[in-house]
């Protein structure tokens, strides 16, 4: 065997000279040809992954959902486990997905998610593996990662659909990581996983969500005639843990911050681009919890009623809160909030979730690619629309911390 290095058509270049076996080389392989051969594929396999360095994989990491009516009781009990929340609340719960065949659409929009990102990886040439793991349903994040490390990869970068900062938006997908690192550690199959920061306010996401609400205006209002009001919608949450969102060391709210930030300035986007006085307003939706719980409000379908009172003929409803259109979209949006508004007398049109839209997509690229050059040492470039402060890609102590129970939650600081 020449030696690698050579180029067998290069006369300037000389044969290697032979070389006398070594104990535990194969046969007529130096120990310093092995050597080379181990550099050049260590070489061949950072060029594949590029600028993703030092990440062997990229995981989409999800809440996840049923895929059939046996598996939504099971799903439930998951997504509520320690809780104390009885069956009997939990089957009022299930039919919402019993009504759609009792499978959510998240695991398939997931997949088309996969697929988006899978072809930006390739059309930038990044040839990264990219995988997925669910939180609550399969594929579940723990035999994700446990397959990957039979591959030979520990070190992942974990892609969150979730955007913005609060315990059940960030910090529980960390302690899930964390759960799921401890527990291959156990097995004698440590790994590492890092997360792209929360991207609330990047450009890929808040940018995208201005074109899907300005252009859903446009539509209705050069159809009807009407300046339609903007209905923003989010996720409720108990006031308990929106007041604690953000860093331990912070003032809190950051939840209820961000998305009222990010729907001023969606709507004074939509006021420039239709040269109208739009107005536009934050509600919330999918509350849950005891009645003596307070939670986010308005809810969107009170404050439709509202705004029929009001006299408002046309809405825009657009789920800022949401990366895609599972369940709470559909159910709660496409059937409550769209039977609500034909009672009152509300013309509704639903914009998308950002979805599979290419610039969103780019965006969670641009993301991965920000955190990879952070976990290299280098200082890149952190891209923020509204406002100038993008969050950490490691998460401050005490952040969005978990009212119920002290847990461990990976890519933080504490």
């Amino acid at each position: 065997m020449s030696n690698p290095i050579v180029d067998p058509v290069d006369p300037t270049q000389g044969e290697a000279e032979p070389t006398t076996p070594h104990a535990g080389t194969p046969t007529g392989e130096s120990a310093y040809e092995t050597e080379t051969l181990a550099e050049l594929e260590q070489d061949a396999d950072e060029e594949a992954r590029g600028e993703t360095q030092p990440y062997d994989a990229v995981v989409l990491v999800s809440f996840g959902g049923p895929e059939g009516p046996d598996e939504v009781m099971p799903f439930l009990r998951r997504v509520t486990r320690g809780r104390g929340i009885p069956d009997e609340r939990l089957e009022e719960v299930a039919e919402h997905y019993h009504a759609f065949g009792g499978k959510s659409p998240i695991n398939d929009q997931n997949r088309a998610l996969l697929a988006a990102l899978t072809q930006e990886f390739a059309r930038r040439e990044i040839h990264t593996p990219l995988l997925w793991g669910n939180r609550n349903s399969e594929p579940f994040l723990t035999d994700t990662l446990r397959a990957a490390a039979g591959e030979g990869m520990t070190r992942f970068l974990a892609i969150t659909t979730s955007a913005y900062s609060s315990y059940s938006s960030c910090r529980q997908y960390r302690e899930d990581i964390a759960e799921s690192i401890d527990e291959l550690t156990q097995e004698g199959v440590p790994v590492r996983v890092d997360k792209i920061r929360q991207y609330w306010n990047h450009p890929g996401f808040s940018s995208t969500n201005a074109r899907i609400v300005s252009e859903g205006a446009r539509q209705l209002r050069d159809r009807t005639g009407a300046v339609p009001r903007l209905v923003f919608v989010t996720h409720s949450i108990p006031d308990a843990m929106d007041d604690t969102s953000g860093p331990g060391d912070g003032e809190g709210n950051a939840y209820s911050a961000q998305h009222e930030e990010l729907a001023r300035a969606i709507t004074e986007e939509t006021r420039a681009t239709l040269g109208e006085d739009v107005v536009g307003e934050l509600t919330y939706c999918s509350r849950s919890g005891p009645p003596t719980q307070p939670w986010l409000e308005p809810d969107v379908n009170d404050r439709l009623r509202e705004l029929a009172a009001d006299g408002v003929t046309h809405v825009v409803l657009a789920p800022i809160g949401f990366v895609s259109d599972h369940m709470e979209v559909v159910f709660d949006l496409d059937t409550e909030a769209q039977e609500t508004a034909a009672e009152v007398g509300i013309e509704v049109l639903r914009v998308p979730t950002v979805g599979i839209d290419p610039q969103f997509v780019s965006g969670l690229t641009d993301l991965a690619l920000e955190r990879a050059a952070e976990a290299r040492g280098e200082s890149p470039d952190r891209p923020t629309w509204p406002g100038a402060q993008p969050r950490p890609s490691v998460c401050a102590p005490g952040c969005c911390p978990n009212l119920r129970v002290a847990k461990p939650a990976a890519c933080g600081s504490d």
